[in-house]
């Protein structure tokens, strides 16, 4: 070792690495065979393989597969990690070697040169701890990558999307006692339809973020099933035969989970069906997400030659040119980030398909493109929340103007006038300019008493109870 590097080899020889760095030989060869895109590992994919790391430490230590001095050291290297040191030393671009190999070493080269130094000696002593023979002792990539986003992905949804979803749908709910007595017009294809409550809408609203939380939570259900402890192909060779069960027991206790051995390893480890599954109950809530945004943006829309029968909060000035224009830009954002986890859903899919035998090395995509597909829409929906959905207000009179002025109103006549009649009125009040309670009382269809009764907007626009 000089002052400003370190000599380490490999199976394909020697490289000399900077010295202050703590990955190692393979970590700066993937980062000279893979200069794509910039991106580096999502922060809680990291927090995962960390975890993993520490659990399986932990295992090996407790049953003599690794000295005990060296497992306390990856263990204290691992949680100075997890409270936020060395994170830019995850350098490997997410899109790289096959299954994640060259991430999985970057983990394991970061951890090894930390304890190291923990211990006393100097970074790239790999005889003293290997990043292979300790660090991984009984792992694979093959096992390791697909049980970190596992991980990463109940992490994700515990610190991201379930509160994300629970504050919206709180907003909402206060929305819908807050507008329950508005009456507005009902619109079917885009045309005047029977009236409606605007609180039944928000209402309505909460009912369907509640139900996509469930169905994510059901699907999130297929994680808790490792693969960890299967090594290269599912065997579990080179592992203690309680390894795999010590180790998933340590990685649930870490994140509050009931994490256990896969009944079959191979098949945990073969299969991305389980993030397949997640990310398309996230593309089901990014759908119903686009739709509640869209239909923010059109009830926002005007001032004057819109329907602006709700006020979205102005958030920023919305034009460059136009002085006092404001624009639903969180519902704008809302609709281009599910736009993006649709795309990332088309992607796994694609990416779960293409393993082959007894290993898919289509892993790293998956990765990153499920958890960040959790992570932004969760930062999304906490976002429309706090700054658009808490903040909307209601434009009662142009509701009502918009509810009585309805030619759909004639549906609650098709009990009394026969359907034939009721349509009549609509054409005559369509072509006069007159109210249809104008035109009803004009022809004696009905008389003025009933007619009220029949055309009370309250009534005509309450729920059915449940």
């Amino acid at each position: 070792m000089t002052n400003n590097y370190r000599t380490e080899k490999d199976s394909m020889g020697s490289k000399e690495i900077p010295s202050n760095v703590y990955y190692g030989i393979q970590t700066l060869r993937a980062t000279e065979n893979f200069p794509i895109s910039g991106i580096k590992p999502l922060a809680t994919y990291v927090d995962a393989c960390i975890l993993i790391k520490k659990a399986t430490a932990i295992a090996n230590g407790e049953l003599g597969c690794i000295d005990s001095e060296i497992s306390q050291a990856i263990v204290k290297a691992a949680d100075e990690v997890l409270e936020g040191s060395l994170r830019d030393q995850f350098v490997v671009d997410v899109y790289q070697a096959g299954a994640g190999t060259s991430h999985h070493m970057n983990v394991n080269e970061v951890l090894a040169n930390r304890a190291l130094e923990i211990l006393g000696d100097e970074k790239g002593n790999y005889k003293k701890i290997s990043p292979n023979d300790h660090v991984n002792y009984g792992q694979s990539t093959n096992d390791v990558i697909p049980t970190a986003i596992r991980v990463g992905a109940l992490l994700a949804l515990d610190k991201t999307l379930y509160p994300a979803l629970d504050s919206a749908i709180a907003a909402v709910e206060q929305k819908a006692i807050e507008f329950q007595d508005i009456v507005k017009s009902g619109r079917t294809h885009m045309q005047d339809a029977v009236p409606v409550r605007l609180g039944a809408g928000f209402q309505a609203w909460g009912q369907i973020l509640q139900d996509h939380k469930g169905r994510i939570e059901a699907a999130a259900g297929d994680l808790y099933s490792l693969g960890l402890g299967g090594s290269a192909t599912g065997t579990g060779l080179n592992t203690h035969p309680q390894y795999r069960h010590r180790a998933a027991e340590l990685l649930g206790e870490f994140i509050g989970k009931p994490l256990q051995p896969a009944p079959q390893l191979m098949a945990a480890m073969q299969s991305m069906s389980p993030f397949v599954n997640v990310s398309g109950s996230l593309r089901n809530l990014a759908q119903d997400l686009v739709k509640i945004s869209h239909d923010l943006r059109l009830m926002d829309s005007g001032p004057q030659t819109g329907f602006k029968e709700i006020q979205l909060p102005a958030v920023q000035p919305g034009s460059s040119i136009m002085p006092g224009k404001y624009n639903p830009v969180m519902a704008e954002m809302t609709s281009m980030v599910c736009f993006q986890v649709m795309g990332y859903d088309t992607a796994i899919a694609f990416a779960a398909q293409a393993g082959q035998l007894e290993l898919n090395v289509m892993m790293p995509l998956i990765a990153y493109d499920l958890i960040h597909s959790i992570e932004i829409l969760g930062n999304t929906i906490d976002s429309l929340s706090k700054r658009c959905l808490l903040g909307i207000t209601a434009r009662r009179d142009r509701c009502l103007a918009y509810a009585e002025g309805s030619l759909a109103l004639v549906t609650a006549l098709n009990t009394h006038i026969g359907y034939l009649k009721a349509a009549d009125v609509a054409k005559k009040s369509l072509a006069t300019g007159k109210s249809i309670r104008a035109i009803v009382l004009e022809a004696g269809l009905m008389d003025e008493n009933q007619l009220a009764a029949v055309l009370d907007l309250g009534k005509m626009s309450n729920l059915p109870e449940s």
